[in-house]
């Protein structure tokens, strides 16, 4: 079992990077059947070489679903910790085409206490960053954590 970590031990400026993802034809043909967003601006290429894009583009909220906490190692560490995902927000910086790596990194923000002195909030910058050490999306995640057990 992982070593488990709880609402003090997310200190502003602590990163937590992910795995890096080569998002390709199978990874958005998927979400589309998943999700019903099945623009051909996604999975078609010959559509999509008549964009400005040139080539099938991510669809955002896969990318945004790639932020998240638990799509990191970090989920491992937070088992016992965590209560709720909270809140999340992003914004879409640069387009993410079929054959680009995307690797999720969490930064924590700040932690500031509940009315309840069992939990904290934590909240995390969050970012994707593309194999040319581009950042394609940044936004936020908040999430209620658990402090550690007397």
């Amino acid at each position: 079992m992982a070593a488990q970590y709880w609402f003090e031990d997310f200190t502003p400026g602590r990163q937590f990077p992910g795995a890096t993802h080569a998002l390709g034809h199978a990874a958005f043909r998927q979400f589309a059947e998943m999700t019903g967003d099945a623009h051909p601006l996604h999975y078609d290429a010959e559509y999509a070489k008549k964009t400005p894009f040139g080539k099938p583009l991510a669809h955002g909220l896969l990318l945004m679903s790639m932020t998240a906490l638990g799509a990191t190692p970090l989920s491992a560490h937070v088992e016992d910790s965590m209560v709720a995902f909270l809140e999340q927000g992003g914004k879409f910086l640069k387009p993410v085409l079929e054959g680009d790596t995307v690797t999720p990194v969490l930064e924590v923000e700040e932690g500031r206490p509940t009315s309840n002195p069992a939990n904290g909030i934590v909240r995390f910058a969050v970012r994707l960053v593309n194999q040319r050490d581009e950042v394609v999306l940044a936004g936020f995640h908040t999430y209620l954590i658990k402090r550690r057990p007397a």
